[in-house]
């Protein structure tokens, strides 16, 4: 490999305490005006609290860069495996008060 193919390649190091990965069925996620807080956690049936496993600070810009990611991800995976389907879920808004909730 000659130094100017390598020079665009980015090495990432998967230290071996966390190549199992970390379960999560459930996320929040909260923001400031400097950055965005996702929370992984695992929910358990009849189990009323939800146990945080892992926290992931992100600027606002990586967070979008991550929205992107993701959604690109989605896409190629539907396109090779399915519709992903999302069972007993509400349409989301960005209203803060849900949908015709109009305030004076």
């Amino acid at each position: 490999m000659n130094n100017q193919s390598k020079q665009g390649q980015l090495q990432i190091d998967l230290p071996q305490d966390m190549v199992q990965g970390v379960y999560s069925n459930f996320a929040i996620i909260s923001h400031s005006s400097s950055e965005f807080v996702v929370d992984f956690a695992s929910l358990l049936p009849g189990i009323q609290k939800a146990q945080v496993r892992s926290r992931v600070v992100l600027a606002p810009e990586h967070a979008k860069r991550l929205l992107a990611a993701l959604q690109e991800n989605v896409m190629k995976y539907e396109n090779e495996f399915g519709k992903i389907e999302l069972p007993n879920q509400a349409p989301r808004t960005i209203a803060p008060f849900g949908p015709n909730r109009g305030e004076a």
